[in-house]
């Protein structure tokens, strides 16, 4: 049984309600998506029980109606398992997974600067990757973002 049949089948024996939800991409390479009630739950198995130790990144996606987020993470077994989970738009709140990974830190920063997502239990620090004085609640990576234009002298404000 490769790697990747052995997380699968240890994902659908502790969390049945992933059935249809863990797919194998190719060897070493696994996609999972789950709601965001069962989103901590399942992303701790995979770091505590399964080792999956090391969190490479988190994708921020625009949705339309919904902000997608897809957490990276790989261990000693080599596979790599893109955990998927989204929230409406209109109320994009995660939880922070810095507990697990305090290098997580700058990616949920992104995810904040650059998606508008509200990161709970994320310490206090300065903006990432956007500069201090960044517009409020402009968000350069959502698809329906307009820079905001300087009106006295007809420039991007933002360039």
């Amino acid at each position: 049984m490769s790697q990747e049949e052995k997380i699968k089948e240890e994902l659908l024996k502790k969390f049945n309600y992933l059935e249809g939800s863990v797919n194998i991409i190719r060897p070493r390479r696994m996609s999972i998506e789950v709601s965001l009630d069962n989103f901590m739950p399942v992303f701790a198995y995979l770091a505590k029980e399964l080792e999956l130790t090391h969190l490479c990144t988190i994708t921020g996606l625009d949705e339309q109606e919904r902000l997608g987020f897809i957490y990276h993470l790989t261990g000693e077994s080599r596979v790599m398992v893109n955990l998927k989970t989204s929230v409406a738009k209109a109320n994009p709140l995660i939880k922070t997974v810095t507990s697990y990974f305090p290098g997580a830190e700058i990616y949920e920063r992104e995810l904040e600067d650059l998606f508008g997502a509200k990161v709970e239990g994320l310490p206090q620090g300065n903006r990432y990757p956007l500069t201090d004085d960044w517009p409020v609640d402009q968000f350069p990576l959502r698809k329906d973002w307009k820079p905001a234009l300087d009106t006295e002298q007809g420039v991007d404000k933002n360039a």
